[in-house]
Formats: C-alpha cells, structure tokens, sequence
C-alpha cells in the first residue's frame, strides 16, 4: 500500500500508513486450509531436479514454475493450472477444467509456448500424475523443453508456484463467491490478465508489476544494442544510395 501511494504521487510514510489502516480495520489476509491436487504415479519416472529450490532467473524464459490448485464454486470445484516465468513472476501460461487429468497442464503448458515461444527452457513443477505422463513429457520433448521436478510432499520444491496461489486465495477466491465454472473462469481472466500480470506489485521485482518488470529489462537490453545492429538499419549497403542520403 506504501509503494502504490508513492507511485500515485502520495507523499507518506510507512508507518502513518500502517496507523491509518489500523483504523479503519484494513489488515492483510490469511490463506485458507490446502486441498490435495497432487497424486502421484508410482509407476511413472519423475525428471530430475533441475533447481534445487534456486528459483533465481537473470531473464524470460529462462525457468517456468508449474502447478495446479482448485478454485470452489456452487457447483463443486474447478481446477486451475499455471505456468509462471520465474524471472518476472508472470503467469505466462493458465487452464481451467472440472478434472485433474493431464489435458489441463497440457492446456496451460500449450498457452505458455504460443506466448513466449521459448528457445530452452526449465519447466519446473512437482510429481504429480499429469506432469509424469508420457503424454506431457512427448510435448515437452517436441518443444524443446526442459522437465524438472521436486521431490514429494515438500512445499518448498515449488515456493515460488506456491507464493501466487497463495496470492490468488487471498486476493480473490476468499473475497469472491463463484456460482460456476463460467463464472469462475471470467473472474480468474480478470485476475490474472486484468490484475495480476499488468498491475500487481511484487517485493521481489523492486514493487513492480510482473509486466513492468519485463518491460525495464527489455529498454535495459535494447539501450545496450548498437544502432548499427538493430534490424531496420542493419545492411544498409543494399539500399538505394538516395535513401543513405542525409
């Protein structure tokens, strides 16, 4: 609240912040008691552990974060899977169904690679079923993709894919009440494409937005480009000598 007041031109401090929302009984939010999502397969062979719980990534596409969470509604539950860029928190890639099969992560991985369209990339999530079936790891094969996962049962192996649903149940699921699996997708666009991506700030990106923070890094890169090397002036020997006139 600190930082967006700042950002908006509001001269304040932290702590009269802190005071002013303690009276008017503004707080933060708790999460709400977790829901199994993840069975594993015995008998499939899970992808070593490419992160070791090092979440760290100096630009896009370098390491994507995975995992499914359950979103209540009036008529039972619907199932969210995401794809989140580790370097700037964006959730790149999102599915929603009434099932836990492996089409759902399919779906979000497929949305991921339409967007980024990464050149070698880490999918890091953890071993449940629909991560292990061959029919995910063919794709990731295809595409150049680069499986990993964590160890069973460890929060810890996947924070960071944690960390935003943790987000997600306190900023909407606990706020919003959803009749439908319609419903409940229009509010989840709203949140991650409305919200979240463009606009939600994060300590751990200098309180920007996921969208900001991949923006700064691109003007940081194409500030480092020689002019001599951007496309719309490379080879200019080919063109016609009137057009190399001053």
């Amino acid at each position: 609240m600190h930082v967006e007041l700042q950002a908006r031109g509001v001269e304040v401090g932290r702590h009269q912040v802190a005071r002013v929302m303690g009276t008017q009984g503004l707080r933060g939010v708790c999460r709400r008691k977790g829901w199994r999502t993840t069975v594993r397969d015995q008998r499939a062979r899970p992808a070593p552990d490419l992160v070791d719980r090092d979440f760290s990534a100096s630009e896009p596409n370098q390491l994507w974060v995975a995992d499914v969470t359950y979103v209540p509604t009036w008529t039972g539950f619907v199932f969210l899977a995401v794809v989140l860029d580790a370097f700037s928190r964006r959730i790149v890639g999102w599915a929603m169904a009434t099932h836990l099969r492996t089409e759902l992560v399919l779906d979000a991985l497929n949305m991921a690679l339409s967007q980024r369209r990464p050149g070698d990339v880490i999918h890091h999530s953890d071993q449940g079923s629909q991560y292990t079936s061959i029919a995910f790891g063919q794709r990731c094969r295809l595409q150049g993709v680069r499986p990993s996962m964590g160890s069973v049962g460890d929060c810890y192996d996947n924070a960071m894919a944690e960390s935003f649903f943790a987000t997600l149940e306190c900023e909407l699921i606990d706020r919003v009440t959803m009749r439908n699996s319609g419903e409940a997708k229009r509010e989840l666009f709203a949140f991650i494409e409305g919200w979240y991506n463009p606009h939600r700030r994060h300590s751990s990106i200098d309180y920007l937005s996921p969208a900001d923070y991949e923006r700064r890094y691109h003007d940081s890169q194409l500030a480092k480009t020689p002019l001599v090397d951007h496309p719309k002036v490379r080879n200019t020997e080919k063109l016609p000598h009137q057009l190399l006139s001053p």
